[in-house]
C-alpha cells in the first residue's frame, strides 16, 4: 500500500497541484482564509478534481504539528521514485550531478539544498538514512516544489555508496576548509558527485576518504564556515557556470 504523509504551505501545494495532482488525496484549507492565494488553490483543485475540505485551523495543527502551516495541509502520496541510484543513473543522457549531504540533520537545511540542487540541475540528491533528516513536511516547505523535482535516496552505508559510484566513473568531490585547492582552480566537467558535510561536524572519516578530491570555497570575510545549503549553492553554481561554458559553441574568429 502507498504510504502517504501530509505537507504544507501554498507554494509547495500548489507545486505538486501543477505537476502531480493525482498524488494528492485531500487538501484541507482553513476556513477563515479568504485571500487570493485561498481563492487560486480552491480553483485550481477543482480543475484537477482533488478533494478540497474547509476545516478551522486548530485541525491543521493537529495534523501536521505545528501552526506555522499557511492555512494549508495536503495529504499526499510519494511519488513514484527510481528503483535504485543505479536506475537513475541509466536513464541519463548527460553526465551526472550528485549531491551528496553527509548527515545534514536540520530539515530547513535539507529543504534549501533542494532547491539549490533543483535550480542547478542536479540529478539526485543521496543521504545516509541514520543521523539525517528525511523528506518530512518541514522540508517539502522549504523546498518549495523541489522535492518533487529532485529524487532523494537515503543509503544505508554511504561510504560504500560513494565506492560504487567511483567504481562507476563518478568524480567525487569534497568540500573542507583545509582543502589544498580552491574551487576557483579545479575543472568541474564530467560524471561529478558534489559531498558536503553536516551543519557543525563536517564530513565524517569514511565519507572524507572516498573524495578523489577536496576543495576548499575562498573567502575573504571574518566567518570561519558557511551553512551547507550556501556552500552547496557555491558549488552547484560554478559546476552549472563551467558547463554551461563548456556547452557553448567557440566562434571562429576570422583574421586579415
Amino acid at each position: 500500500m502507498t504510504r502517504s504523509y501530509p505537507i504544507f504551505s501554498f507554494h509547495a501545494i500548489a507545486s505538486r497541484l501543477r505537476q502531480h495532482p493525482d498524488s494528492i488525496q485531500e487538501i484541507y484549507l482553513d476556513e477563515s482564509r479568504q485571500d487570493q492565494r485561498a481563492r487560486d488553490l480552491i480553483k485550481r483543485a477543482k480543475e484537477t478534481s482533488v478533494r478540497l475540505i474547509l476545516c478551522h485551523q486548530d485541525r491543521l495543527n493537529r495534523i501536521v504539528g505545528t501552526v506555522h502551516h499557511q492555512g494549508v495541509v495536503a495529504n499526499v502520496r510519494q511519488l513514484k521514485k527510481y528503483a535504485s541510484i543505479e536506475d537513475m543513473l541509466d536513464s541519463l543522457t548527460e553526465p551526472a550531478l550528485l549531491l551528496v549531504l553527509d548527515g545534514v540533520k536540520d530539515p530547513h537545511n535539507l529543504g534549501a539544498c533542494l532547491r539549490v540542487a533543483d535550480a542547478f540541475g542536479v540529478h539526485a540528491i543521496i543521504t545516509p538514512k541514520d543521523r539525517a533528516v528525511g523528506l518530512t513536511a518541514t522540508v517539502h516547505k522549504v523546498a518549495s516544489g523541489a522535492a518533487d523535482n529532485v529524487p532523494l535516496f537515503p543509503v544505508t552505508n554511504l561510504a560504500r555508496t560513494l565506492d560504487e559510484l567511483k567504481e562507476g566513473g563518478i568524480w567525487i568531490t569534497g568540500t573542507t576548509a583545509d582543502a589544498g585547492n580552491r574551487l576557483d582552480s579545479v575543472v568541474l566537467k564530467g560524471p561529478m558527485a558534489w559531498v558536503l558535510g553536516a551543519e557543525e561536524e563536517g564530513m565524517r572519516r569514511l565519507t572524507r576518504e572516498r573524495c578523489d578530491q577536496l576543495v576548499q570555497i575562498p573567502m575573504v570575510g571574518g566567518v570561519e564556515s558557511l551553512n551547507v545549503s550556501v556552500s552547496a549553492g557555491i558549488c552547484l553554481f560554478e559546476t552549472f557556470r563551467q558547463r554551461a561554458a563548456l556547452a557553448q559553441p567557440r566562434a571562429d574568429i576570422a583574421t586579415g
